[in-house]
């Protein structure tokens, strides 16, 4: 239950290590961890303190507060003692602009994102950076999460489909990367840039799509962190969350599509728009729904996944089914 995990990690306290052990740390990479928070005073010691609870603990932890009016910096303050805990106050730029300005201190091998009000099991940097050496192909490891409430009470394990290897073409039907479970090399940001910020919400898809066009990623069946759902969080807002995604793919198309077969395109615009589809026939918008249908149709007319959606459009199911 998460909630003993939060009891756990909220009891540690600083331990002498020996030489032995600090020797060790210091031939570990180091990774660097962005949380964005704003307004998070209930749950960001308790995202911190599941950083502090990690095995791994060669880590900078990289907070950008993006100009919170509550009590967020009073409830850090007992952590930054810890010189890997470093605290960044801005004025209100948004989700992007301070996970970027992270990127930019950090000085880590590896990246991790964890916002503000979400959580890690405590061996996610061992395992992961594990796997990272012991796999030297794959540029972006992911994994799958947990559900809690705002009370950290366990609500789901059910996670969506994910993938491995060259994603792009999955990649265009529906953001299948969490971010909070991810660990990539500093070398992709480097390379391809960070969050364009252009989309208001969704900015971790826009990324996750444009590494797709280059780089490998590596799905791990198992549970790396804890996703809280929380009703003012930027992700709730389906209908702004569906514009976003219908702009950030089309956008790739144009930018990137060339790494992508014809039909690979078509193939994922179809069922981009049948999942569409499906949502707003559940939320009773049917006038969209069918739009959003026959854009799927014009893209696969002979589609299994156009005729299914067809189905659902006609008999939706009830509002909140999750697509």
């Amino acid at each position: 239950m998460v909630k003993n995990f939060l009891a756990d990690a909220g009891s540690l306290a600083p331990s002498v290590r020996s030489s032995h052990e600090l020797y060790r740390s210091a031939l570990q990479p180091l990774i660097s961890i962005i949380t964005p928070t704003y307004n998070r005073e209930r749950t960001i010691a308790q995202a911190v303190e599941s950083v502090l609870a990690q095995s791994y603990e060669r880590w900078e932890l990289l907070i950008i507060d993006d100009g919170s009016e509550d009590g967020t910096r009073e409830q850090l303050s007992g952590y930054l003692d810890d010189a890997r805990v470093q605290y960044h106050f801005q004025e209100n730029q948004g989700q992007s602009v301070a996970r970027n300005r992270g990127l930019r201190y950090a000085r880590g091998e590896y990246i991790c994102f964890l916002d503000s009000d979400d959580l890690w099991v405590p061996e996610k940097l061992e395992r992961q950076e594990a796997l990272m050496k012991a796999y030297p192909d794959v540029d972006v490891l992911h994994s799958d999460e947990i559900m809690i409430d705002e009370q950290g009470h366990e609500l789901s394990r059910k996670n969506m489909r994910r993938y491995s290897g060259k994603i792009a073409r999955q990649m265009l039907v529906d953001n299948s990367v969490s971010i909070n479970t991810v660990m990539a090399r500093r070398e992709c940001f480097d390379a391809m840039g960070g969050f364009s910020g252009r989309y208001g919400v969704a900015d971790d898809y826009d990324i996750w799509l444009r590494f797709s066009s280059r780089y490998t990623f590596f799905y791990v069946p198992e549970y790396w962190g804890y996703y809280r759902v929380m009703p003012d969080q930027i992700s709730s807002n389906k209908v702004r969350r569906f514009e976003a995604n219908e702009s950030i793919i089309l956008d790739f198309i144009k930018a990137y599509g060339e790494v992508l077969e014809p039909w690979e395109i078509r193939w994922g615009l179809a069922r981009f728009y049948c999942r569409k589809a499906r949502y707003f026939a559940a939320a009773g918008q049917r006038a969209t729904a069918w739009g959003a249908l026959g854009r799927a149709a014009r893209f696969a007319p002979l589609d299994f996944a156009v005729w299914r959606s067809l189905y659902r459009v006609m008999f939706p199911r009830r509002s909140g089914s999750r697509e």
